[in-house]
């Protein structure tokens, strides 16, 4: 038996519908069951982790009316952007663009990605314009007070990654480790949340497709079209949602060696409009490869294993033991933790789940079970510990279940456009 849309949302308006998430689907299946599509209407999905391709679209009042005639340049909190196209003329205000990735010219740890958490927790952004004529002005704003602010996504949620390590005895940078990761074979990085995964769920896009509605960080938008370098086999998207209404737990800044990255946190439905569509919602950790190359060769697989081995039985947040401290004159937690969750104590709110605080705490004082992976490769097996994820699977399940909450209170409907 199929259905329409209209009979999905039909359902949801009701209240009727069966809506389950990815993860609960899985387990199911793995429980031996077979869910049919009369015992499902709507399967939520959703990823967290690393997008680089994130960069918000912003109109701001720098200046009162005819104190600048238009802008060169422009930094919110030391973060450069770039003004226009529209140039604004004496107006006082600025359009411009500023990518997730660009760092601060003051801090060489905040980035693009730590600017949009501010802007969206409500905090006082301090602007500094240099005008054509080279005046600076500077002032402070709030996301609340910018009549415009667009998060676009030009490469999201991918359905393929590439794990890395370093075969190499030298330690290489890159924006995939958080610290230079060091060889040979000494830990191993990966992204993705592999089962709840939503092109995972969908890897033909039957229902995933250019204006399908979706959560944001937590703000309803929509898919604007196929992402960059996107292709049939390792698809992602482009996706666009207000800034205003965003919650600041679902994206944020990530240190790289490389220097600070952004996270962001997505969630699309899947409707079930069939069994067909249903079945390939089974899917499992352990049926997902993950190619692994090396870090410094990124397009050269050693060898390849799945997400069984990354995710299952893996804790997703360490535990903190304070009596284990060693007090260190220079805490290594404090240095590498990508999303600064750790200072005198861990913030479990800005935690991210990595692992790096496990990884490089010599003393124990962090508990954490990110399992290890045994590598096939050409000249034998090896076993590398998992170092360091750029994923976060917590805040993946956390952003699936917002979604299939609000299906079921009736204020996210599907959109018809497959």
């Amino acid at each position: 038996m199929n259905s329409t849309i209209e009979e999905i949302n039909q359902k949801i308006t009701n209240g009727e519908a069966k809506v389950l998430t990815a993860e609960e689907v899985t387990q199911m299946v793995i429980n031996g069951e077979k869910p049919s599509v009369e015992d499902v209407d709507v399967v939520t999905t959703g990823t967290c982790g690393i997008m680089s391709g994130t960069a918000a679209i912003l109109h701001l009042t720098a200046g009162d009316p005819g104190s600048f005639k238009k802008a060169k340049k422009i930094y919110l909190n030391g973060v450069p952007g770039f003004p226009g196209p529209c140039p604004n003329e004496w107006l006082g205000s600025v359009d411009l663009m500023i990518y997730g990735t660009a760092h601060s010219i003051n801090d060489h740890e905040y980035g693009g990605g730590f600017l949009f958490n501010d802007m969206v927790a409500g905090k006082e952004i301090e602007i500094e314009v240099e005008s054509i004529n080279g005046e600076i002005i500077k002032s402070t704003t709030t996301l609340e007070e910018m009549s415009t602010a667009k998060m676009i996504g030009t490469r999201m949620a991918f359905k393929n990654y590439t794990a890395f390590t370093n075969p190499n005895q030298e330690a290489i940078s890159s924006i995939f480790h958080a610290i230079d990761m060091e060889g040979p074979f000494k830990g191993l990085s990966f992204s993705g949340c592999g089962e709840i995964n939503p092109l995972q769920n969908d890897p033909l896009m039957q229902t995933i497709s250019m204006g399908s509605k979706i959560l944001l960080n937590g703000s309803e938008g929509f898919i604007m079209d196929n992402g960059t370098r996107s292709t049939p086999e390792k698809p992602n998207l482009m996706l666009a949602a207000n800034m205003h209404d965003m919650d600041a737990h679902y994206l944020g800044g990530f240190k790289t060696a490389a220097g600070p990255e952004i996270f962001d946190s997505v969630a699309i439905a899947i409707p079930i409009t069939g069994q067909e569509v249903l079945e390939r919602t089974f899917i499992k950790n352990s049926d997902i490869k993950l190619p692994v190359a090396d870090i410094k060769g990124r397009h050269l697989p050693l060898t390849e294993t799945n997400y069984g081995e990354m995710w299952d039985g893996a804790d997703v947040r360490p535990i903190y033991h304070s009596e284990k401290c060693a007090n260190c004159a220079e805490c290594i937690v404090r240095q590498r933790c990508p999303t600064m969750a750790f200072t005198d104590s861990l913030d479990t709110q800005k935690c991210f789940g990595c692992g790096m605080c496990a990884y490089s705490c010599e003393f124990g004082t962090f508990e954490m079970n990110t399992g290890s992976v045994e590598l096939k490769l050409a000249q034998g097996e090896v076993d590398v510990p998992i170092a360091c994820r750029q994923s976060d699977l917590k805040r993946a399940r956390e952003i699936t279940l917002e979604l299939k909450e609000r299906i079921e209170n009736g204020s996210f409907l599907i959109n018809n456009c497959f």
